[in-house]
């Protein structure tokens, strides 16, 4: 009987919390299989709840809307691209060397990731970035406030130019983003002669 008793307790149920943290993760999952292999039209409440397995009614609860799934899947994928930019930016030992390191996380990401880089720059995520830009870059304070500070103290170090951090990082990452949309879309652009070129190039338009 103790033995039994204990089966039972190894084997109690996953926490709430928890259980809806798998929830989320499992459409998430799901809809971007279903971006990846059909686009945005195949991101339909019915697609969705047959690859998840998740009821229509639980989707609901978690996101509010079939956008509200949209937009929870790409701000998973601008999290994980974010994460890694800025763990390569803040191991550089100078500017220069961050520049580098930065730009070269940016395109390995997109060919490790290439469903969730095609999404990131999406007619659908520009969508939903110029609907709430100052909403989701306050969710993401906590991974951009590190790139501003590490952008200020090379501009105090002398080692990058006097512009406002908005502008250094819009000059580092534009060139970065045409280059991974041209790439995603039309395909007649070679990432490893971006990886060769870019770093350089950019570091000409924001270093001293």
């Amino acid at each position: 009987m103790i033995h039994r008793r204990y089966e039972t307790e190894d084997a109690c149920p996953m926490p709430k919390q928890q259980r809806g943290e798998a929830t989320v993760e499992q459409v998430l999952d799901a809809a971007l299989r279903l971006y990846a292999a059909s686009g945005e039209a195949g991101l339909t409440l019915g697609a969705i709840t047959r690859t998840s397995a998740v009821s229509s009614g639980s989707i609901y609860h978690h996101f509010g809307s079939l956008d509200g799934v949209v937009a929870a899947l790409a701000l998973r994928s601008l999290e994980q691209l974010l994460k890694e930019l800025a763990a390569a930016l803040l191991q550089a030992a100078d500017a220069r060397s961050g520049i580098r390191a930065v730009v070269l996380a940016y395109l390995d990401f997109v060919q490790a990731h290439p469903r969730a880089a095609r999404l990131i720059h999406s007619v659908t995520a520009d969508r939903q970035g110029m609907a709430r830009a100052h909403e989701i870059r306050d969710t993401q304070e906590a991974r951009l406030t590190p790139i501003t500070l590490w952008i200020r103290a090379h501009q105090e170090s002398g080692e990058l130019a006097e512009l406002s951090p908005a502008l250094i990082e819009s000059l580092a990452m534009g060139p970065v983003v045409a280059v991974v949309r041209r790439w995603l879309t039309v395909g007649d652009l070679d990432l490893e002669e971006a990886a060769r070129e870019l770093p350089d190039r950019i570091w000409r338009s924001v270093g001293k």
